[in-house]
This record gives C-alpha cells, sequence and structure tokens, in this order.
C-alpha cells in the first residue's frame, strides 16, 4: 500500500527524482509478488509433493506385508565401539530375535528392531516385510506424506519470498548508490563556489 501511494504522490512532485519513482515501482512489484507469487508457489509445491509422496505411499502399502513378529529372544549387543553408538537407539527400540511368517507362508527368523520397551521371549509384536520375507520399515502413513508436503510448501514459499525481498534489496541499494554519486558529482560542481555566488569575488 505505501508503495502504491508512493508512486501516486511522486507522479508530479518538482522534487521527484526517477531512481524515486524507479524505487516506488521496485517496491509495488514486490509487494505484489510477494501477494501472488508466494502462495502459489507454496500451493504448487505442496500438490507435486504430495502427488508424488501419496504415489510412494501407494506403492509401500503394495509391496510390503503386514504380520506378527514372536521375540525368541534379546539380541546379542555388539562389543567396542558400536555398542556405545547403539547404546541410545537400543534403549528407544530395542532389538530382539524374532521369527515370523513370509508371504509365502514359510518361517523367517532374524534380528529386527520393537517398539515395544522391554521384550521378552514370547511377546508379539507387528513387523512389516517385503514380498520375499525380509523384514522392511513400516509403509509411510498418508497423513505423514500430506505432513511433508505441507512442509515442503512452507519451505518453497519461504525462499520465494526471500528471494524476491533479497532482489528488491539489492535494486533499492543500486538505486541508493546511483543516487549518492549524482549527488556527489553534483556537489563537487557547485562545491568550490558555495558561499561565494554573487559576491563578485
Amino acid at each position: 500500500m505505501r508503495a502504491a501511494t508512493g508512486i501516486w504522490r511522486w507522479r508530479h512532485n518538482p522534487l521527484r527524482r526517477t531512481t524515486d519513482l524507479v524505487e516506488a515501482w521496485v517496491a509495488l512489484t514486490a509487494a505484489v509478488l510477494l501477494c501472488l507469487a508466494v502462495p502459489l508457489a507454496g500451493w504448487a509445491a505442496v500438490v507435486s509433493a504430495d502427488t508424488s509422496l501419496q504415489r510412494s505411499v501407494r506403492v509401500q502399502h503394495q509391496e510390503r506385508v503386514a504380520t506378527v513378529a514372536r521375540v525368541v529372544r534379546t539380541a546379542d549387543t555388539p562389543a567396542g565401539e558400536r555398542a556405545a553408538e547403539l547404546a541410545g537407539e537400543q534403549r528407544l527400540r530395542p532389538a530382539v530375535v524374532a521369527d515370523w511368517a513370509a508371504p509365502d507362508g514359510s518361517r523367517r527368523t532374524g534380528t529386527v528392531t520393537t517398539d515395544r520397551a522391554h521384550a521378552h521371549p514370547g511377546d508379539t509384536f507387528p513387523l512389516y516385510t517385503d514380498r520375499s520375507g525380509r523384514a522392511v520399515t513400516p509403509p509411510m502413513a498418508a497423513g505423514t506424506a500430506r505432513a511433508h508436503a505441507l512442509i515442503a510448501g512452507l519451505t518453497v514459499a519461504l525462499l520465494v519470498g526471500l528471494l524476491i525481498e533479497t532482489a528488491r534489496r539489492v535494486v533499492v541499494h543500486r538505486l541508493v548508490r546511483r543516487r549518492y554519486a549524482r549527488l556527489d558529482r553534483a556537489w563537487a560542481q557547485a562545491g568550490p563556489d558555495w558561499g561565494r555566488t554573487g559576491t563578485g569575488s
């Protein structure tokens, strides 16, 4: 709004410089772009990311099979530095040796992680496998994919807004430098006679 009033105010002002008018137009253009381009870019990013992620969600749900695994025993803890690295993760998702049924009906045994804080032999927990029966991570939920798409859209909108504002600042900075350069040249021409004009000296 200030940019629009600035352009109107400078239209017939005798003190108006070209750089003043250009600066007002740059501010108005940036304001329009911030109001239009930023939301459009964010919306386009959300739609694009959501379409792609929802396709991945459907593929994951088709390729991964839910089953129930049974804890056989607690997994052996590796020795040395690897044990220290895994200590924090083990507290959150303990590793256990478990057995489960593959999609073809055969029994599989392997070391997997479980969400249960304390897993004892005989406990059961949900597990996802691929079509060959290997344990895999659960498929992404549709809501999680939508949240990721929204984050992507907000990020794109923020970057576009930052780009517009940066461009505006660069243009205004150059206009101000050009304005000061003109003032310096005008001062250099008038400076030697300053205060002596018309005195006859």
